[in-house]
């Protein structure tokens, strides 16, 4: 199956000149999404994770159905102020400004833990290597990445650790 086939491509949004990668055309195919999340399994499972964590929002839609199908458990990651207990958290650059990510403080349980990071898209990087770095700050063993999505041109596989990275498509 050729999963690029069932990602609809939105011109100019949310701004003049970008090319929107849009997912929910493939998240309604029920044989897509299973073939998807199957195919991240495969070539994510000699990582052997414990945990999958996923990125508000759409890590949760690949990361749960994925820790699920690899026996992991699932951790979120999620915007400041959505997370009822103690967090940790971490600020990063976005393109006009900054934002914050939170997990929490329980979900990390260092030093055995070995984490897989989960999200549809990494273009220039940012919320993956925030994410990597509040994995890394608890103690535990960041194991890799797998996107559904890869835009290769903005450059965010190189802002990453030094972790074997999957991406299922790539423009």
């Amino acid at each position: 199956m050729d999963i690029q086939t069932l990602i609809r491509e939105i011109p100019d949004f949310p701004k003049p000149g970008i090319q929107f990668k849009d997912i929910t055309t493939l998240l309604r195919d029920p044989a897509g999404l299973s073939y998807t999340i199957d195919l991240l399994a495969e070539k994510v499972s000699e990582l052997a994770p414990d945990f999958v964590i996923g990125m508000e929002s759409r890590g949760f839609i690949f990361g749960a159905p994925l820790a699920y199908k690899l026996g992991a458990g699932f951790i979120p990651v999620r915007k400041p102020g959505k997370l009822p207990a103690a967090v940790h958290s971490i600020e990063y650059e976005l393109e006009y400004g900054m934002d914050r990510l939170e997990v929490h403080q329980d979900a990390l349980h260092p030093p055995d833990c070995k984490i897989l990071i989960v999200d549809d898209l990494i273009a220039t990087g940012g919320t993956a290597t925030a994410t990597a770095k509040l994995v890394q700050q608890s103690g535990c063993n960041l194991v890799g990445f797998a996107f559904v999505i890869e835009l290769k041109d903005l450059g965010g596989r190189e802002r990453l650790p030094a972790v074997p990275i999957i991406s299922l498509v790539q423009y």
